[in-house]
């Protein structure tokens, strides 16, 4: 395996620590066969190496397929592979303009710094956003020019039917929505899911950075055109005065032209004059775990569970929810940053309600395409990076 370049640059915390003697310094010291770890001392590794033995043959293996995940079409691509040793998100962000802006506020460590989902003032702002504050050739702000005919597989394809080019840092945001899309098309593939109709009921569990950029999934209409869709946002994130609230997003979010058509659409469903008699997407906040919903997924079971960057293996509250999902027998979609964090979660899934997988670990073509920072190990770690599910 070929060397990872600047290696020596990228922050990661001693794989050790915790042990009974504290850190020593900085974790540089790399662990020769995985190179996923590294240490900050001889000793914290050969301590560590008792828990490391069991997994580092299968980090070797996540290692190997890093350019596999950095492989995407947008021209920035060759900037976000370097960001993490070159640069912040911030640096990014200001480079485009968008630095701490509307939506983009929470893209980066310094504007998720200053918001707390429990602010109110915070938290109602971000229901108001409705803009990219981007050019309307950067962004899908209106209808398509084209109906969907075919299944969309790759950023590439969504990106040539939007009309967007390959230097937008739409997609930034974007993945949300097309993650939402892929998970139904996996569902419809594996026949757990039938060929969506008129309607589309999905349980999206544990938002969070997301609630504060719940305009992008204004794109939904786009992806299934002529269906109704209503997601029921359910996690501990929602603050207690939001829970039961509704968000009708009937328009896409706005470009930053003032002569645009998306100016006229977003007038007339903010003055009622839409042509359908309900919004074509819904969001209902509900505040709490999904095991406290008991009533909500009995009565109003969804056709789709759908939990992004869920991480399993992380909390214990997955329990309950878990066997939740497991009784009332809906197809749940799970996500997480990289590999080795939903090989841990299939483990517990298997373990706590002895469910196979439906659906394999699989790296989620809309994928955000913009690394992960402050990783704990050097995997390459995105926001919705790995698919998978039961």
């Amino acid at each position: 395996m070929g060397e990872v370049k600047n290696e020596v640059e990228v922050k990661m915390e001693c794989a050790g620590k915790g042990s009974r003697s504290p850190c020593g310094g900085p974790a540089t010291r790399r662990c020769h066969r995985c190179r996923a770890v590294a240490y900050c001392s001889v000793g914290h590794q050969v301590s560590h190496w008792s828990v490391h033995r069991g997994e580092c043959s299968r980090l070797e293996q996540q290692m190997k397929r890093v350019d596999v995940l950095k492989d995407f079409p947008f021209t920035f691509g060759q900037e976000t592979a370097e960001i993490q040793f070159q640069e912040t998100r911030c640096s990014f962000l200001i480079r485009k303009g968008i630095h701490r802006v509307g939506m983009w506020t929470w893209e980066c460590s310094c504007g998720q710094s200053d918001i707390s989902f429990d602010n109110s003032r915070y938290f109602q702002f971000s229901m108001l956003i409705n803009c990219w504050n981007l050019p309307s050739e950067l962004c899908p702000c209106k209808e398509p020019s084209t109906s969907l005919q075919q299944c969309l597989t790759t950023w590439k394809d969504y990106c040539q039917w939007r009309c967007i080019p390959f230097y937008s840092p739409a997609a930034l945001l974007l993945h949300w929505p097309l993650t939402v899309y892929w998970a139904v098309q996996l569902s419809i593939r594996e026949r757990l899911l039938p060929q969506v109709g008129e309607k589309l009921r999905i349980h999206y569990l544990g938002p969070e950075k997301e609630l504060l950029q719940l305009a992008v999934f204004g794109e939904l209409q786009a992806l299934f055109p002529g269906v109704k869709v209503h997601i029921d946002l359910i996690g501990p994130a929602i603050p207690n005065h939001r829970n039961g609230e509704q968000i009708d997003l009937c328009s896409y979010p706005q470009c930053c032209n003032i002569d645009c058509q998306c100016k006229h659409s977003f007038e007339n469903c903010r003055d009622g004059k839409m042509t359908s008699q309900s919004p074509p997407v819904t969001l209902l906040l509900h505040a709490g775990c999904y095991h406290d919903f008991y009533k909500l997924a009995q009565d109003f079971p969804p056709q789709i569970i759908i939990a992004p960057n869920a991480g399993v293996a992380a909390y214990t509250t997955w329990l309950p929810t878990l066997k939740l999902i497991k009784e009332i027998k809906v197809p749940a979609i799970f996500s997480d940053y990289c590999e080795e964090a939903s090989h841990l979660a299939t483990r517990c899934i298997s373990s706590w309600i002895g469910t196979a997988l439906k659906f394999p670990i699989q790296l989620n073509p809309f994928r955000q395409p913009f690394p992960i920072e402050d990783s704990a190990l050097c995997l390459p770690c995105y926001s919705n990076c790995f698919l998978f599910g039961f």
